[in-house]
């Protein structure tokens, strides 16, 4: 009776969270030279750019479905350099990061979010989902965290920040709470809820990396800076429970993943469609490559990969936090061949290196070391270890459920009228100018003024620029109507024959998921 009792103690905490942390504990505080500091940094920044490269030709072209192995995936000597040159747009997980590190180190370790708002809202480079909504937000005055919140921004779920927040991580060795707090401001520019939290876990995990060469404990350990209650951590959860099941089937786990996860309510790209970037999505691909690969960095690479969605940015994660927890000299051979003749490079739209970053981020790690307990002596660095706490609770889009995508396809001449029943709707399109439309990017002075009105009340009159990079990343949306029947009318204030709004779907919302109605 007493080993049955034990035996359903033992299955009720398998079902109902992750296995506790391994009983190896880090202590309270931990002294490494400045070498290995400097290399586990180096690590961390290599391990991204490895990732990034590696998975740079699958993304978002396995949506809903992982990547078998008799596909290969190519890898050389002089790849890394030949698509740093020739791909420059797919490292926005590297000089996204270092448009923060970057204010900074111009501006100091106490620079306001302001600044790096500015920074971010005004460079050069092309943004898409979350990233791009905050800094149309940031652009038309609407200061963080207001630019990221759910209610303006549709985005706000999306895995932008937790592209984002490794620097958070490699500035804070084994302070996990220092890096949920210097990314929590940065975060909030583009995300909330759990596309903050997807930043807070990466963070945390980059940080415990640093002090923990156990691959298991930093992924549970860094859970702990999320709060329980939120559907990030429990997706996680999922993710370490289902490992403890099936700890040699890792297409098991993903078919888990898909089965319970895999339902988008915010990107209106993802809503009744396979594409998905959501953050806890990606950031179980992430856990999925760490945790089956087991610190092999091919494994890791592989599996975080292949898992699909969000697949450069995914193996840039788990290799760069893997990269942190081996260092740079022990990333294998293979994985850096290639990688000197990059290191040297500057990322586009910066004029920083992977040189450069290593010995910046060497220089904020000691800052944020010694403001944070620790000691810089002669040869030796003291970190002053933390256990992780677990950040405030915030969700976005509480009782919003899509229930219906209908298509538009069409141009906003003067003025649009549609009818749903709900309690909130996006309009999804854009403004461009006519002869880019086939074009990918397109730059124009024109910015379309249009008027929204519910229920026959203006509720905005919204800029439509026709310029990719200050562009509106979906016309016009609002949350938390009454739960009913509405009307939405457009109207288009300044039309011109040179540029055109294209409407091409709108989501409904309702109260309840689709199924609840049945």
């Amino acid at each position: 009776m007493r080993k049955m009792c034990l035996l359903l103690i033992v299955l009720a905490l398998a079902a109902f969270g992750p296995a506790p942390s391994p009983k190896k504990r880090t202590p309270g505080s931990v002294t490494m030279s400045k070498a290995t500091l400097q290399d586990k940094i180096k690590g961390g920044w290599a391990g991204q750019v490895i990732g990034c490269t590696f998975g740079g030709p699958t993304e978002f072209k396995f949506n809903g479905t992982m990547m078998n192995e008799y596909q290969p995936i190519p890898w050389y000597d002089g790849y890394i350099k030949k698509t740093m040159i020739e791909n420059v747009g797919l490292y926005d997980d590297l000089y996204m990061d270092l448009t923060f590190v970057d204010v900074f180190e111009k501006k100091g370790l106490d620079a306001p979010v302001s600044e790096h708002a500015k920074a971010f809202a005004n460079a050069g480079y092309m943004l898409w989902h979350a990233n791009q909504a905050g800094r149309y937000n940031v652009l038309n005055g609407l200061k963080a965290p207001a630019s990221g919140h759910w209610l303006n921004n549709p985005h706000a779920d999306d895995i932008d920040f937790q592209i984002e927040a490794d620097f958070s991580g490699l500035m804070s060795p084994g302070m996990p709470n220092t890096a949920v707090q210097i990314g929590d401001s940065i975060g909030h520019i583009m995300n909330y809820g759990d596309g903050w939290y997807g930043g807070v876990y990466v963070g945390a995990m980059y940080a415990l990396a640093f002090v923990n060469n156990d691959v298991n404990y930093v992924v549970r350990e860094g859970l702990k800076a999320v709060p329980a209650q939120s559907t990030f951590y429990q997706c996680i959860a999922d993710v370490i429970k289902w490992h403890d099941q099936y700890p040699n089937d890792w297409k098991r786990t993903w078919l888990e993943i898909q089965r319970k996860w895999a339902d988008e309510v915010g990107c209106p790209d993802g809503i009744f469609a396979p594409f998905d970037i959501d953050a806890k999505v990606n950031s179980a691909y992430i856990v999925l490559g760490l945790l089956y690969g087991q610190g092999d960095y091919t494994k890791t690479m592989q599996i975080s990969t292949r898992a699909g969605q969000d697949s450069d940015c995914n193996p840039s994660s788990a290799g760069g936090i893997l990269g942190t927890i081996l260092g740079y000299n022990k990333i294998p051979a293979y994985w850096k061949q290639g990688l000197k003749e990059a290191e040297d490079i500057d990322f586009k739209y910066t004029t920083r290196s992977l040189n450069d970053v290593y010995t910046i981020g060497m220089k904020h790690a000691l800052q944020v070391i010694e403001r944070n307990g620790g000691k810089v002596a002669g040869d030796q660095v003291t970190m002053a270890v933390q256990t992780p706490k677990a950040v405030r609770l915030e969700q976005s889009f509480p009782g919003h459920f899509p229930t219906e995508k209908r298509a538009i396809n069409k141009d906003l001449t003067s003025e649009y009228t549609a009818n749903f029943e709900g309690n909130g709707f996006i309009v999804v399109g854009d403004t461009r100018p006519k002869a880019q439309m086939g074009s990918y990017e397109y730059e124009s002075n024109y910015v379309g003024k249009l008027e929204v009105y519910v229920d026959e009340k203006l509720v905005e009159t919204a800029s439509q620029p026709a310029s990719f990079t200050r562009r509106r990343y979906d016309l016009t949306w609002s949350y938390k109507l009454p739960s009913g029947k509405h009307t939405v009318r457009l109207k288009l204030l300044n039309p011109d024959s040179e540029h055109t709004v294209r409407l091409r779907n709108l989501i409904v919302f309702g109260d309840k998921p689709i199924l609840a109605r049945y």
